[in-house]
């Protein structure tokens, strides 16, 4: 059990965090919206009840699908985009998607490799892409729930302002459900400029996510 731990800290201490995170997230909102409905003249909801609420789950997958938005960018620019200097980028001349043998495919699979690696057919097209594509796969599917979440808290709240619900097409040309995406998108595109950026003048002793201490400025896709 101690190897296990140790050999998936990383992981285990960000899911265990990511729970404690979203715990705190349901109690301050069920909160907030109890709070509004006082301000309506209308009776509050149980915690559990506001756990299967529109309202809370179009909170939490907008935030989903921007972290997801960011990854699937990220994984599949980096193939291309360069920043001289940086760790989060290539080495300057290994922009695009490198050989086979740099990639050690196919014939040039070891034996460790993943045995989709060693192929030379389909499934080595697919699991060479695998990264990104489910990483987008998971952008779209909680979009897509943001957007009926979404839909759905809009029209309770209309209703509650006396107003007629809409459609789920008509809300996703609306401004509520484009300014909570795009809220979300310009922050995760913030934080990839800034850190792809910032990684190449300062360093963080120890840390993947940063060159060694004493690596020069212009130094690009090394890791301490």
């Amino acid at each position: 059990m101690r190897r296990f731990v140790r050999d998936n800290s990383l992981t285990l201490v960000f899911g265990i965090a990511f729970l404690l995170v979203l715990f705190g997230q349901a109690l301050a909102g069920h909160s907030e919206f109890n709070q509004q409905l006082a301000v309506e003249g209308l009776a509050p909801i149980g915690f559990g009840d506001y756990l299967m609420s529109s309202d809370f789950a179009v909170d939490v997958t907008e935030n989903w699908q921007s972290e997801y938005l960011q990854f699937f960018l990220y994984i599949f620019g980096t193939v291309y985009l360069l920043q001289r200097g940086s760790p989060e980028s290539k080495e300057m001349h290994k922009a695009g998607v490198e050989s086979e043998k740099d990639q050690r495919m196919g014939d040039h699979a070891g034996p460790d490799s993943p045995r989709w690696a060693r192929t030379q057919d389909w499934r080595q097209t697919v699991f060479s892409r695998s990264l990104g594509l489910v990483m987008a796969t998971l952008f779209f599917l909680s979009w897509l729930a943001q957007s009926i979440a979404g839909v759905a808290a809009y029209d309770e709240q209309r209703l509650r302002q006396l107003q007629a619900p809409i459609g789920w097409g008509e809300y996703w040309i609306s401004a509520d459900f484009w300014s909570r995406s795009l809220q979300n998108w310009q922050s995760e595109l913030l934080a990839v400029a800034s850190m792809a950026i910032l990684s190449v003048y300062l360093r963080q002793r120890g840390s993947p996510e940063s060159k060694p201490v004493g690596a020069a400025h212009s130094s690009t896709g090394i890791e301490g």
